[in-house]
């Protein structure tokens, strides 16, 4: 179901906590996470499925969130979910670029993206296809990798992101010992790819 609104001002908010980003670019850098509730998209490896309902995560106002993420010394907050475009997030970005933070998304670009967002993260999903008006917003796109044919498929996307886009290639974390190989192989094969890793399960942060 889609929870979209044009002038929310509250979020359903599975989760929140600072840790260090995990995966892409900014890897390892300290980062306030904020997983709002909802999602569409389906994915039957995601690890996170108790987010897909939005009805059952508690509501948070922008003052809220951000009060609490500033808390904090980091100014980099992530937004993920869940399927965080379901939300307009215009008020949310707002407030926390007024606290001083960047604002990073991580989306399946299935919906339309909203507010000023300074880092996109594409994860395309095969379950729902990517709108075509957020392959050329993208920052960096990241594949998961839980098939053969996916490396096919992760070429169909890196055609329609810019050129400033960076590509990556992450394993499927149950398919892990399977897969990176193949993709360490690929990426020698094709360059312009590099590796992304589920760091924070390695060292087990959230």
């Amino acid at each position: 179901m889609s929870v979209t609104a044009k002038h929310t001002t509250s979020y359903p908010v599975m989760e929140h906590f600072y840790t260090l980003q995990g995966e892409g670019m900014y890897s390892g850098q300290a980062a306030y996470f904020i997983r709002l509730g909802g999602c569409d998209v389906g994915c039957v490896w995601c690890d996170v499925k108790d987010s897909w309902d939005a009805s059952k995560h508690p509501i948070m106002t922008t003052e809220e969130i951000t009060i609490v993420a500033a808390a904090h010394n980091g100014r980099l907050a992530v937004i993920t979910g869940g399927e965080p475009a379901m939300h307009n997030l215009t008020a949310l970005c707002q407030s926390l670029h007024g606290a001083g933070f960047k604002v990073h998304i991580e989306t399946s670009g299935a919906h339309p993206l909203s507010g000023k967002l300074d880092w996109i993260t594409l994860s395309p999903k095969k379950f729902k296809a990517s709108l075509e008006e957020n392959m050329e917003l993208a920052d960096e796109l990241k594949i998961v990798v839980y098939n053969k044919s996916d490396f096919a498929w992760a070429e169909e996307y890196a055609a329609k992101v810019s050129k400033r886009c960076k590509l990556y290639l992450q394993p499927e974390w149950s398919r892990i010992d399977t897969m990176t190989p193949l993709i360490i192989d690929y990426i020698k094969q094709h360059p312009q790819w590099q590796l992304s890793l589920q760091t924070h399960k390695y060292i087990n942060i959230p």
